[in-house]
């Protein structure tokens, strides 16, 4: 397995995060302040292309029957359509409900040691990620079962 990168797209910023070489573990990588759309891309696959990644997973809210819920989660599939167009990478789009409101909730029991700088983007980046790793670590052993 080769690493992943997340994004985690928010109106001002986009949080990255990155997969070790096994695609096992998620860790927070960068934050990246939104410019626009085209920009956007290019930073993103330029860390793609420094860090070798084998795809990128994007965050997208969605409802219940998988739809997307906002203006913010038809942006997200906008930027993954636009990242497949011009990486050739597979790009996946994940539910990222609530991973920044999780992040944020963590972030406040630990506030004191943190500067007030720091944001949580890439820390919700990295918690979309390692849903993502789980869900395929989960697949991946239920498909091995059956055979």
């Amino acid at each position: 397995m080769a690493r992943i990168l997340a994004v985690d797209p928010g109106e001002k910023y986009l949080g990255i995060a990155i997969s070790d070489p096994t695609g096992t573990l998620a860790r927070p990588l960068t934050v990246l302040r939104h410019r626009s759309k085209a920009q956007d891309v290019e930073a993103i696959l330029e860390l793609a292309r420094a860090y070798r990644v084998a795809s990128i997973v994007v965050g997208q809210a969605t409802d219940a029957q998988g739809r997307p819920t906002t203006l913010q989660a038809r942006r997200a599939a906008n930027l993954a359509r636009a990242l497949r167009g011009r990486s050739g990478l597979p790009v996946v789009l994940w539910d990222e409900s609530f991973t920044t409101q999780d992040t944020l909730s963590i972030w406040n029991l630990v506030r004191r040691r943190r500067r007030r700088q720091d944001r949580p983007d890439a820390s919700a980046a990295a918690m979309l990620l390692q849903s993502y790793l789980d869900a395929q670590q989960a697949a991946s052993r239920t498909s091995e079962a059956w055979t």
